[in-house]
């Protein structure tokens, strides 16, 4: 028969191994909530930047247009104005000033070329950003070890059965033999 010390020794590290498991998927739990947060703020602030800084770039570009759209109306405005003063008409003139309207529309079609392909680039990288967000999340959210209660209990048996094997060996505890009844 065990000894009822070495059974206790055995419990008690076994409760003893429960607890720290516990406490260790706790905690391991607590670092993935924050980490997670902190990611989906990265994240949320990485996106928040590049929509912003499209829509800096399309205020540019609309007021550049805008400015482009007032050069030409003055540049035909003086063309016309010269033109009359200098009594020239006609083809000419129209020629001229189609050359003024065809110079802005090449500049304002450039311009906005450029600015479709800024914009494909930074649809790119914000499917990058959220490939990445994704594969973080993944990475920080692993499963998280649950306390083993079926192993703690055999390994609190095999401590207690080794705890009396020492304490037998030492002396400490006696084997009980039967009791002969006449």
């Amino acid at each position: 028969m065990c000894s009822p010390l070495a059974i206790a020794l055995g419990v008690a590290q076994g409760a003893t191994s429960l607890i720290g498991q516990s406490q260790q998927a706790s905690a391991q739990r607590d670092a993935q909530a924050a980490a997670s947060r902190q990611e989906r703020e990265r994240y949320l602030a990485e996106v928040s930047a590049m929509r912003m800084q499209q829509q800096q770039e399309a205020v540019g570009e609309s007021q550049r247009l805008q400015e482009s759209s007032r050069q030409a109306m003055e540049a035909r405005s003086t063309a016309a104005v010269s033109a009359g003063e200098a009594g020239v008409s006609g083809l000419s003139v129209n020629a001229l000033l189609g050359d003024i309207s065809r110079r802005q529309a090449e500049y304002e079609f450039s311009s906005l070329q450029q600015s479709r392909m800024t914009d494909v680039n930074r649809q790119l990288a914000l499917n990058e950003s959220g490939i990445g967000f994704s594969r973080n999340m993944l990475r920080i959210n692993q499963p998280i070890s649950q306390p083993d209660y079926l192993g703690t209990a055999v390994q609190g048996l095999q401590t207690g059965l080794s705890n009396y094997g020492v304490m037998y060996n030492a002396g400490l505890v006696k084997p009980k033999t039967p009791s002969s009844t006449g």
